[in-house]
C-alpha cells in the first residue's frame, strides 16, 4: 500500500482555502452523514465532545471513503494522546490551548517519528500504517504530518509570532469563543476588540508563512476572516444545525397551531 497524502496540508501550502465542518456528535454515521455534504474538512472534537481514540477511530473510518480531509482535536496537548491518535489514523491535528513556543514545538516533536521527534514507534499495531502494510510508512510519515494549534488567550497572541514561526507548525487556529472570554469580552466574539485581535492575528500567522483558522458560524463573520487571508474555516457545527434545524420545525407548526 502507497502512504496516504495529506490534501489538506498540501491546500495549506498552496494557498488555498478549505472550509470546514465541525462535528461533535461523537457518533459514525453522523460523521458519515456529512461526509459528502461537501465540505473540504470535518473537525473532530474531543475537547469539548465526548470523543476519545476509539470512538474518533470509528468516525475516521467512516468518512474514509469521502473526500473529505479529518482533524482531530484531542482534549490537551498531551504527547500520549497525540500518539494515540496519530496511530489510529488522523493525519492532522488541531491542539487546543498552546500558549508558548516551547508548546508548540513539543507538539510538533510529539507528531513526528525520530530523529526529528519523539513519536513513538509502533506501525505494527497502527491502522495509520495499515497494520505494517504501508510501503516505507516510518519514512515518509513525518512529511504527512500536519500540525494546527491553537491561540486562545492574550498569552497566546503576544507569542503568537514566536508560536507561528515555531519548525513543524503548520496553522494557527484562533479560538473566538475562548479568546473573547480571557479578554474579559467572553460571549461576545464580534466585539470589535476581538475582531481586531483576530484580524492582526491572522496577518501575524500569514506574514510567518503558515494558515490561520477559525470557526465562524456566522456568515458574514466568516467571509470577512476568509478575506483577511484566514485559509481553514470551519463555517458549521453539527449540534448546531441539527437542533437550529430541529427548533424551526418544531416552531413552524406550533406556532399555527
Amino acid at each position: 500500500m502507497k502512504m496516504p497524502i495529506n490534501l489538506f496540508k498540501q491546500a495549506l501550502r498552496e494557498g488555498r482555502p478549505q472550509i470546514g465542518l465541525w462535528v461533535g456528535l461523537a457518533d459514525a454515521n453522523a460523521a458519515e452523514a456529512v461526509a459528502a455534504t461537501g465540505y473540504d474538512w470535518l473537525l473532530f472534537d474531543a475537547e469539548h465532545a465526548p470523543n476519545d481514540p476509539r470512538s474518533v477511530l470509528q468516525q475516521l473510518r467512516a468518512v474514509a471513503p469521502y473526500p473529505v480531509h479529518p482533524v482531530v482535536r484531542p482534549v490537551e496537548g498531551d504527547t500520549a494522546l497525540v500518539k494515540q491518535y496519530l496511530d489510529v489514523g488522523a493525519q492532522t491535528l488541531l491542539v487546543p490551548m498552546i500558549d508558548t513556543p516551547e508548546e508548540a514545538s513539543l507538539m510538533a516533536r510529539a507528531m513526528r517519528y525520530p530523529p526529528q521527534g519523539i513519536r513513538g514507534v509502533g506501525a505494527s499495531l497502527a491502522r495509520a500504517a495499515r497494520w505494517g502494510n504501508v510501503e516505507g510508512y516510518l519514512d515518509q510519515a513525518n512529511d504527512q504530518m500536519c500540525l494546527l494549534v491553537q491561540a486562545e488567550t492574550p498569552k497566546a497572541l503576544l507569542n503568537l509570532a514566536a508560536i507561528a514561526e515555531t519548525d513543524g507548525v503548520d496553522g494557527v487556529f484562533f479560538g473566538p469563543a475562548d479568546l473573547s472570554a480571557a479578554m474579559g469580552l467572553r460571549g461576545q466574539p464580534g466585539h470589535p476588540e476581538v475582531q481586531r485581535a483576530i484580524k492582526e492575528g491572522i496577518a501575524t500567522v500569514r506574514a510567518a508563512g503558515k494558515a490561520a483558522g477559525i470557526l465562524a458560524t456566522d456568515a458574514t463573520l466568516a467571509r470577512s476572516y476568509l478575506d483577511a487571508g484566514a485559509l481553514f474555516v470551519a463555517v458549521g457545527v453539527d449540534t448546531v444545525l441539527l437542533v437550529r434545524a430541529a427548533v424551526e420545525l418544531a416552531r413552524s407548526f406550533k406556532l399555527g397551531a
